[in-house]
């Protein structure tokens, strides 16, 4: 292909994609191929002579069109949005434009510091305590990774070179018994989440070959992990001889959005704060941390001054595609100390005189993505009003949605209130397993029609289903829709058992 047939196919791609999103909410919101439909529809192996592109062009409709789930439907409601908006979709074109590895300052100046510049500017739109700015008091700042799992892993791993080097300190550096001590303290290490926290933190766990312990969350607690079960339960594990060194809050947990004590988790971890037994507290805010782009969410970011990172994914509320996971430390200094690798093929002038900022550094992988591009577009297209507005949006439908519900009282019942963009609810039964069992079918029949695509969650036995408001192009027709819906086919259901 040269530049002027990729001209020509780019213009076409580019109607394409813009008659793709005005037209999306008239697709079936689920892909309902068969698993393994498009093996037999593709040759065996490879070309080996090149294709027309004419050909390539029309296999995407024929072939790949069908075996997708369309994320950006105002009718798909479940686990989380995943968004885009058209000046992410730029960005993402230039971004590949300018490809390469971008690991060091030097790969690409512009790269490091334009993150460097948007992470602040992210960090004051959210009201994150000042430390986490790059030129705030402790020397924190911000980095763009993949995912909210990619960053649990990281700073899990920081968090436990960090113990690690804090609990062997007064040992002689490089010494025999220095070297037994870590593998001893390694082997008691505990990471800590609540019932409600991602599955990433486990799975983080488990990469790093520490123990897991999820501490139990309460309905009357709103599922929200309180200081005084965290005190509870690092005392228990420290009584048994076992080392607690970091912890996963949540602000928006994945079943139902409950929001953590974060306040009296910091108040819980006070007495060993700045000591060898320091916990590392994480807050994954994957998804909510959108939320705190409004005045009256900001003073939950308050407590996080006490914490050491903090994390949310502006792909899957903020309009950016994916991938794009924001993540801010207290001190930069327990990522590069734990994460940073010096061959000589990646020395320079610029790094070794620390001039400048290098985030290969601050993450798992070598390489990296212009990440930061799309931020950047993003957030000079909408305006941090702009944003708001489109957050508003979705916080309000859920709330329409959850009054809906509740005006029919003799079918539902909710589950937990909306919050965020996210209400779960249950069909009336008269006990619980019939609960389960009438919700477990709405939610099966919804799904198998395809008109909308909800998910549904299980916590303490009870089952629900989630609908999450959070898409860009969900409006309140989308919502009344959805009410009418449930309800008609609870009605139905009811009036089969009666």
């Amino acid at each position: 292909m040269d530049s002027q047939e990729f001209r020509e196919a780019a213009k076409t791609a580019i109607d394409e994609i813009t008659k793709y999103y005005d037209n999306v909410a008239s697709n079936r919101v689920v892909s309902d191929v068969k698993p393994g439909y498009l093996r037999p529809l593709l040759p065996s192996t490879a070309p080996l002579d090149p294709e027309p592109w004419a050909d390539i062009h029309a296999d995407v409709e024929s072939k790949i069109l069908p075996g997708i789930t369309h994320w950006a439907s105002p009718r798909f409601m479940a686990f989380f949005p995943c968004s885009s908006s058209y000046p992410a979709a730029l960005a993402e074109m230039y971004s590949n434009t300018f490809n390469g590895a971008h690991f060091n300052w030097i790969c690409s100046p512009a790269v490091t510091e334009l993150e460097t510049v948007v992470l602040d500017w992210l960090a004051q739109a959210l009201a994150l305590p000042e430390c986490y700015l790059s030129g705030g008091s402790t020397h924190g700042g911000g980095v763009l990774h993949g995912s909210a799992s990619e960053a649990i892993l990281t700073v899990m791993c920081a968090a436990r070179d960090k113990y690690l080097n804090a609990a062997t300190a007064h040992l002689p550096a490089d010494s025999q018994e220095k070297e037994d001590a870590l593998w001893e303290h390694r082997s008691k290490l505990v990471a800590l989440g609540s019932a409600g926290s991602h599955s990433s933190t486990k799975k983080a766990a488990q990469i790093l070959g520490v123990r897991f312990f999820a501490i139990p969350v309460a309905e009357e607690d709103g599922f929200s992990l309180t200081g005084a079960a965290v005190a509870k339960t690092v005392k228990e594990l420290r009584d048994r001889g076992l080392e607690p060194f970091y912890l996963t809050a949540t602000l928006g947990t994945t079943d139902v959005c409950a929001v953590d004590d974060f306040a009296g988790i910091a108040e819980a971890l006070i007495p060993t704060a700045g000591t060898a037994q320091d916990i590392w507290v994480h807050v994954d805010a994957a998804y909510a941390g959108s939320a705190l782009l409004l005045e009256e969410n900001q003073p939950l970011a308050v407590p996080f001054a006490h914490f050491h990172s903090f994390n949310f994914n502006p792909h899957k509320w903020m309009l950016t595609t994916f991938d794009c996971s924001a993540v801010w430390v207290r001190s930069r200094a327990w990522l590069i100390e734990a994460l940073s690798i010096k061959p000589p093929y990646l020395r320079n002038q610029f790094s070794d005189n620390e001039l400048v900022t290098d985030y290969r550094d601050w993450q798992i992988p070598l390489g990296r993505r212009f990440r930061s591009l799309k931020l950047w577009f993003v957030m000079r297209s909408y305006g941090i009003r702009g944003l708001q507005s489109h957050i508003r949006n979705g916080v309000s439908l859920g709330e329409s949605l959850e009054a809906k519900l509740a005006s029919r009282s003799d079918l539902f019942s909710i589950f937990t209130p909306a919050r965020f963009g996210l209400v779960t609810f249950r069909v009336q039964g008269a006990s619980e397993e019939e609960i389960n069992q009438r919700t477990e079918k709405l939610y099966e029949e919804v799904n198998a029609e395809g008109e909308f695509y909800l998910t549904s969650t299980i916590v303490n036995g009870k089952f629900a289903i989630r609908v999450c408001t959070g898409v860009e192009r969900v409006r309140e027709e989308h919502v009344q829709r959805l009410f009418d819906l449930v309800a008609e086919k609870t009605e139905a259901d009811l009036t089969k058992s009666s």
